[in-house]
């Protein structure tokens, strides 16, 4: 058997033996592109090595509505969400984890006439004396400038004397609330008794479709059946 070399990086190749070894490796992908293969695509096959008896791995199904249109498109709830937020004052709500679903709720209550103050609960402090009280606030010193304190206004209080005249209220929405303790929980609860024109929404983690609670009952405030 004839050999033809060529120098490439390595050291000399021989073509003959390229080529053989391709041929033995084209009944193996014929066969695994055959009719067969549908099936070991979509799973294993059985220990008696049928093809008809496997296990499917991530079939998807489609449950509701929102799996066909998009459930930021569906928005069937929207007065249900209207009235728990005058009925409750202060809700825990739970978006799905890719985001965006709350901004269809939000911009609902921007509609309405309500005014938004987004905070983080990762650094907010205290909640009572952050929102209600004036508080402390020390600046970064980068290790070369003296520690120095300053003092900000209330964040609730300083925002309701700033609504205009036709303003509902003022919305307290609460990202990460999921890292709060209960007690910072409870007082966010009853924040809108203290501020009559506040209410409280607190993402306090995921679900698979965007859904909400009363934020009393996840406090621990009340119970399911008052609730």
């Amino acid at each position: 058997m004839s050999c033809s070399g060529s120098l490439g990086y390595g050291g000399a190749t021989c073509l003959s033996n390229v080529h053989h070894t391709k041929k033995q490796q084209q009944p193996l992908r014929n066969s695994f592109m055959g009719t067969k293969s549908v099936a070991v695509m979509k799973g294993w096959r059985g220990k008696d090595g049928n093809s008809n008896t496997f296990k499917r791995v991530g079939v998807v199904q489609c449950r509701g509505l929102g799996d066909f249109v998009g459930g930021d498109l569906v928005w069937l709830d929207i007065d249900r969400w209207l009235s728990d937020v005058e009925e409750h004052k202060a809700l825990a709500i739970y978006p799905p984890h890719e985001g965006g679903y709350e901004g269809r709720y939000l911009s609902r209550l921007i509609r309405q006439g309500y005014y938004f103050l987004d905070l983080s609960a990762r650094g907010l402090g205290d909640p009572e004396t952050t929102l209600t009280k004036i508080h402390p606030v020390y600046p970064p010193h980068v290790g070369k400038q003296p520690i120095a304190r300053w003092y900000y206004p209330p964040e609730v209080d300083y925002r309701l004397e700033a609504l205009p005249p036709n303003a509902k209220g003022l919305v307290v929405w609460i990202l990460e609330a999921k890292v709060l303790s209960k007690a910072e929980l409870q007082f966010l609860a009853l924040l809108p008794t203290l501020r009559p024109n506040v209410r409280v929404i607190a993402e306090c983690g995921n679900w698979r479709k965007f859904m909400w609670k009363p934020l009393k009952e996840i406090a621990g405030l009340t119970t399911t059946e008052e609730a």
